[in-house]
């Protein structure tokens, strides 16, 4: 998926920056459905620890959170962040997407202790985060990364102390194995979705 060779720079620009908006809207979705219908799909979807059916939660579970105030909490970083991360393109914030996903739910799923349950899209917001901070490295020119050294240092300046504090002072209850995979997973986003050498060259050669 990607925009029309023929799409207006704005019509880019909503089309990628409508991807994390739309993944939001989801887990509104999914937690007004969850407080309506009978019973909690956290331990049934969520991660849970060393259990192998608990496994399926690493997809489903940035779904899902334990209740209004988790979801509200996460939802302006995960919009502001997410965004930013779209301005790289559809198929890029759905790559990090993922990755961070990935990373992130298996991390929790083999460090937390055995039958802990863990949701929330916190885990997404850390693999984001990684992902700006550590995408600069890796920027396919001078111009780009400078552009993106900017953007890493507002996002640090914004969300430094969240990430300290998310991972070496989370509260009880709060899983900071989640923020910390996470954001190992976006840094490893970055380097992995990082332009190729052979790619680079040949738009050079195309100009």
């Amino acid at each position: 998926m990607s925009s029309s060779p023929q799409a207006s720079p704005r019509e880019r620009f909503l089309e990628r920056a409508a991807q994390p908006v739309i993944l939001l809207a989801i887990m509104w979705a999914v937690r007004v459905a969850d407080t309506i219908l009978p019973g909690s799909w956290n331990r049934a979807l969520g991660i849970v620890s060393w259990q192998f059916d608990g496994l399926f939660g690493v997809i489903a579970s940035p779904l899902l959170h334990s209740g209004w105030p988790h979801l509200i909490a996460n939802s302006v970083p995960f919009a502001v962040l997410g965004i930013l991360v779209s301005f790289d393109g559809v198929r890029r914030f759905w790559a990090v997407t993922a990755i961070a996903a990935v990373v992130a739910g298996l991390g929790t799923w083999l460090v937390n202790s055995p039958g802990t349950v863990t949701v929330g899209a916190s885990g997404l917001v850390f693999g984001y985060l990684g992902y700006l901070l550590m995408r600069a490295f890796v920027a396919p020119s001078l111009g780009h990364g400078i552009l993106y050294a900017i953007v890493a240092v507002a996002v640090a300046i914004a969300y430094g102390g969240t990430v300290f504090t998310g991972i070496f002072g989370a509260a009880s209850g709060v899983s900071w194995q989640a923020h910390l995979f996470g954001a190992i997973g976006g840094g490893a986003a970055a380097f992995a979705l990082r332009p190729r050498q052979e790619a680079l060259e040949s738009r050079r050669r195309k100009r």
